[in-house]
């Protein structure tokens, strides 16, 4: 066990996912970033950045630019990043960066889930400052784990009411759990205090498998 977790699904701390697909902006930070003490892993569109996020340890911390092929010129590609991968690693701290429309960017972004937002071209004291605030709330959420709580980020939209709200927070708490126990419906179910039938009923109503 690391931090109260399993220590297959334990997050790297120190790893950043860089998802970039400018080759030379991509090496510059990588190479930044790693002077700066980080295990930096690269991808540069969606299929890459997502496999790396279903490896047994996925990073804690992510820097997304939200322009990627094959849309390089919309937030398209970023922003189902930022979903997909929250859904698949529902505790890594992803901060975005863009160089369009930043008040439409930071928006979508924050709604999604994203904990941070910086436009292009970002400084790297900015970017390392970013990380730096990301690292402390993963290490605070951990302390959280180890007395059984955890901190869930929900976007509700007034108008559909609490029971949509109660949903969403329902299916993320499944989802974190489901995760920390690296897809084990019985220590699931131990975690939440549920039978493991009431468990596999909500893995059924969210559709939740574990990644191929």
């Amino acid at each position: 066990m690391t931090d109260g977790v399993p220590t297959a699904l334990a997050p790297a701390k120190r790893d950043v996912l860089l998802v970039e697909d400018d080759p030379a902006l991509c090496g510059y930070l990588a190479s930044a970033l790693q002077d700066a003490g980080y295990t930096v892993r690269t991808a540069h569109d969606r299929t890459q950045a997502l496999a790396e996020l279903a490896s047994p340890q996925p990073p804690a911390l992510m820097l997304l630019d939200l322009g990627l092929p094959p849309h390089a010129s919309t937030m398209t590609e970023g922003l189902a990043v930022l979903d997909q991968g929250l859904r698949m690693a529902p505790d890594a701290k992803v901060i975005v960066l863009t160089g369009q429309d930043e008040h439409a960017a930071a928006l979508e972004a924050v709604r999604r889930g994203a904990f941070d937002f910086l436009v292009k071209p970002a400084s790297l004291p900015g970017i390392l400052s970013a990380l730096r605030r990301a690292a402390l709330f993963v290490k605070q959420e951990d302390r959280l784990a180890q007395v059984g709580e955890a901190r869930l980020h929900l976007t509700a939209k007034l108008g559909e009411g609490p029971k949509e709200a109660a949903a969403n927070a329902e299916e993320q708490l499944l989802r974190r759990a489901f995760a920390a126990s690296n897809y084990n419906v019985a220590e699931t179910a131990r975690q939440l205090g549920l039978a493991r039938e009431h468990v596999y009923y909500y893995l059924n109503k969210y559709g939740l498998r574990r990644p191929d």
